[in-house]
């Protein structure tokens, strides 16, 4: 039998290439976690060599940090949080983040009832596209209000429909319309129950990082001005998104071309430095990814006028099922001193998403997150109008990459209108009418 996620990566000897794009970090405390209470996660090093590892938490209040050292090329971190709320968690190896620093945390409230609820016949695969999803929470006592929500694998929320069945028990229900791994919210007084989000697999999800390989002198070594050329093998991995993503210091148009072994890519290079190339499948790194591809030559790039150099992507995504080929580049963080810059402007590829779009309630904070890597250079603005009193205060954070987080507090209860802006334009969806209850 083939373990999913196998063969797995490990070094025996002297470590060649290492780096921070080798260290790997993963555990809940990296994604949500309870006030005042120990929040973990677990850092691995092993493939990256010697170096300094270094940790930082910032948010509302000062964090507490617990480091130990397990000797074996791994390490484990807690921390508490004295204050609720939206917290950054830097890993830098050898100053140099690591792959997905910094992490958006949510400290949250303590459970409280929250504990007391358990869930009931819930089917985590097996279902089918368009049919009804149900399963009971029985909320053993607890007194509050349960809402539930669904995010589909492109990213879509949706609403889950909440009955009461009587004796404290509810039917929880929701209808999928994409296959794939589903993440089901239920929340109790606002906050997640444990365990919560529940993974769900709509259809057959029969995608295996673990069998895609990538071979190539191109992963490694390049030269300016010539292409960088390598082949991904994904012959028994199953249906999956594969998707290839370009970080280093000039933009690059990927060409990839579909062969009896699986894909050829390649890029072209126009200026010399470190290439970062990461390969995912089904959003899951391969075997060795991030590739770490060292460019020399000279700058073949002239026309970047007097704007900075910075890290530039390109991707590669092949639809599930499909043989359309989708190809998105896009600039991080260049910034350019050209004046005609916002002729480019286009709010309509400018994305938000968050149950902050939906609802909120009172005197709680809501939030929602806007990515804006496709939408050209503008200012963000967002604003929220009420049917008697103003927002009591909207804050939006840019947390890299070109995508905000974005928090609001309101303080009565009512219908107000959400509106978010990319320059003077309208971004899809905006005006969003919210109830606050």
């Amino acid at each position: 039998m083939h373990i999913p996620g196998s063969p797995f990566e490990f070094t025996v000897g002297p470590i060649q290439g290492g780096g921070a794009h080798k260290v790997r970090a993963s555990g809940n405390g990296l994604a949500r976690g309870e006030v005042n209470s120990t929040n973990e996660f677990n850092i691995y090093t092993r493939e990256a060599g010697a170096g300094g590892l270094a940790i930082a938490i910032e948010g509302p209040a000062k964090a507490e940090i617990d480091f130990f050292d397990r000797k074996d090329g791994s390490c484990g971190v807690s921390y508490v949080c004295p204050e609720p709320g939206e917290y950054q968690v830097s890993i830098k190896f050898n100053d140099e983040h690591i792959p997905d620093s910094p992490f958006n945390v949510v400290i949250g409230s303590p459970f409280g009832d929250a504990k007391k609820l358990t869930i009931h016949s819930l089917q985590t695969k097996g279902h089918e596209v368009n049919r009804p999803c149900m399963f009971t929470v029985n909320v053993n006592g607890a007194r509050g209000r349960l809402d539930a929500r669904v995010t589909a694998p492109s990213g879509a929320e949706d609403t889950c429909i909440v009955q009461e069945m009587g004796d404290e028990h509810y039917a929880i229900r929701f209808v999928p319309r994409e296959n794939g791994v589903h993440w089901v919210h239920v929340r109790f007084n606002g906050r997640d129950i444990p365990d919560s989000p529940f993974r769900v697999v709509v259809g057959h999800a029969n995608a295996d990082p673990g069998r895609v390989f990538a071979s190539g002198s191109g992963l490694y070594t390049g030269e300016t001005g010539h292409p960088c050329e390598f082949l991904i093998d994904t012959m028994n991995a199953g249906a999956g998104a594969l998707a290839v993503t370009v970080d280093g210091p000039s933009k690059v148009q990927l060409d990839c071309k579909e062969v009896s072994e699986g894909y050829r890519v390649s890029f072209t290079p126009t200026a010399p430095g470190d290439y970062l190339i990461t390969i995912k499948f089904a959003g899951i790194n391969i075997a060795g990814s991030p590739f770490k591809c060292l460019v020399g030559g000279v700058g073949l790039n002239t026309n970047r006028g007097l704007g900075s150099l910075s890290q530039s992507s390109s991707y590669v995504q092949r639809a599930q099922g499909q043989t359309q080929y989708n190809t998105v580049e896009q600039s991080s963080s260049y910034v350019s001193s050209s004046r005609n810059n916002y002729a480019s402007i286009d709010a309509s590829r400018v994305r938000a998403q968050g149950e902050g779009l939906l609802r909120a309630y009172r005197n709680e904070k809501a939030q929602f997150t806007v990515d804006t890597r496709d939408g050209g250079n503008a200012m963000l603005m967002v604003g929220v109008f009420g049917p008697k009193y103003p927002c009591e205060e909207v804050f939006i954070k840019h947390v890299g990459n070109n995508q905000y987080n974005v928090q609001y507090t309101v303080r009565e209860k009512g219908e107000y209108m959400l509106v978010v802006k990319w320059g003077d334009q309208h971004i899809p969806g905006s005006p969003w009418h919210i109830e606050v209850v």
